[in-house]
C-alpha cells in the first residue's frame, strides 16, 4: 500500500465491497484483503528476544501484533481455534514471523477449555523456558441479531467462555513463568463503552475485560508485571466479516468520526507500546484506538 505522508489518513482508506463469511471466518477470504503491516511495519528492537503468547494470532489484530512483535525482536507463540479456515491464516502468520528470524510456535485448539490454556502455557515454557508477554486477544462473536432477546443461552455462554474466562485461566497459569518486567495486554473494544444491542453478549464480555484489566493491575504490579488493555474501534477482520450481513459490512465503521474502519496494522503499535519498556510506568490503563469515538 502506498503511503501518503502528507495525509496518512487517506493511505488507510479502503472501499469495502465485502463478501459475508461463515464462522469462524478466514483472512484468506476477506474482500478486500486486510493490511497487517506486512509491507509497512518497521521495528526498532523494542522487544528484542522477548517471548510473547498471542491468542487469536492467526488473523486480524492478532496477526498484525505478531508481525509487529517479530519485527521488534520477539519470538511468538500463536494460539488459534484451528480448522480448515484458520489453518492457512496461521501458517501465513508463522511465515511472516519467521522471516524476521524469530521463532513461531502454532498451537491450535479451543481456549474455552482449561486444558487448552494449560497446553499453551506448557508448550511455551517447554520451548522457551519462560514468558515475557501475554496478549489475550482471542474472541468469539456470532451473527448479529435484530434484538438481544434473540441471543440464545448457548450462544451467550459460548461468548463468555471464549472471551473472558480463558483470561483468568491463562493469567493464573502464566504468572509463575512471567518474568519481572513482563506485560499482559488484553484486547477490549469500543463495545465496552458503546454496546451494540445486536452483539450485546460480545459487548458485555468486552466490558468485563476492562474490569478484569483494572482489577488485576495492582496485584500484578506487585509482581513486576504490568496489565493493560487496548480498546479498538471498528477493525476490518474475519471476525467482522462473519458477524454482520453483507449490506452492513459495506458501511462498516462509517458512523465513527474517522468515517472508516481501521486496518489491523493500525492497532499493532498500541500493543507494542504496552508490551515494551516504553510503558514501564503504565498499568491498569485502557488505550482506546477508536477512530475518534469517545470512551468514558
Amino acid at each position: 500500500m502506498q503511503v501518503d505522508h502528507e495525509n496518512p489518513q487517506k493511505s488507510h482508506q479502503v472501499k469495502l465491497d465485502p463478501k459475508e463469511q461463515t464462522f469462524p471466518g478466514s483472512e484468506m477470504k476477506l474482500n478486500p484483503k486486510a493490511d497487517h503491516g506486512e509491507e509497512s511495519y518497521r521495528g526498532s528492537g523494542k522487544l528484542k528476544d522477548k517471548v510473547a503468547i498471542i491468542t487469536g494470532g492467526d488473523s486480524g489484530i492478532g496477526k498484525a501484533v505478531a508481525i509487529a512483535f517479530a519485527r521488534e525482536g520477539a519470538h511468538c507463540v500463536i494460539s488459534y481455534f484451528g480448522g480448515d479456515d484458520e489453518e492457512p491464516d496461521a501458517q501465513d502468520t508463522k511465515k511472516w514471523v519467521e522471516r524476521e528470524g524469530r521463532k513461531c510456535i502454532l498451537i491450535p485448539g479451543d481456549i474455552a477449555k482449561e486444558e487448552q490454556c494449560k497446553r499453551i502455557i506448557d508448550e511455551t515454557v517447554k520451548h522457551f523456558g519462560h514468558i515475557d508477554i501475554l496478549v489475550n486477544n482471542a474472541a468469539f462473536q456470532r451473527k448479529q441479531v435484530e434484538d438481544p432477546t434473540e441471543l440464545d443461552h448457548d450462544t451467550v455462554v459460548r461468548t463468555f467462555l471464549v472471551n473472558i474466562v480463558p483470561m483468568f485461566d491463562l493469567v493464573r497459569l502464566a504468572t509463575p513463568h512471567l518474568r519481572e518486567g513482563g506485560a499482559i495486554v488484553n484486547s477490549g473494544s469500543v463495545q465496552a463503552y458503546s454496546p451494540g444491542a445486536g452483539i450485546l453478549d460480545y459487548a458485555c464480555t468486552k466490558a468485563a475485560i476492562v474490569a478484569f484489566t483494572k482489577g488485576l493491575s495492582a496485584t500484578m504490579m506487585n509482581k513486576g508485571i504490568r496489565v493493560n488493555c487496548v480498546a479498538p474501534g471498528p477493525v476490518w477482520t474475519p471476525l467482522v466479516a462473519q458477524s454482520f450481513p453483507a449490506e452492513k459490512l459495506k458501511t462498516f465503521g462509517e458512523s465513527y468520526p474517522a468515517k472508516r474502519p481501521a486496518q489491523p496494522k493500525e492497532m499493532a503499535p498500541c500493543y507494542v507500546f504496552l508490551a515494551s519498556n516504553d510503558a514501564h510506568y503504565v498499568s491498569g490503563e485502557i488505550l482506546a484506538a477508536t477512530g475518534g469515538e469517545i470512551t468514558v
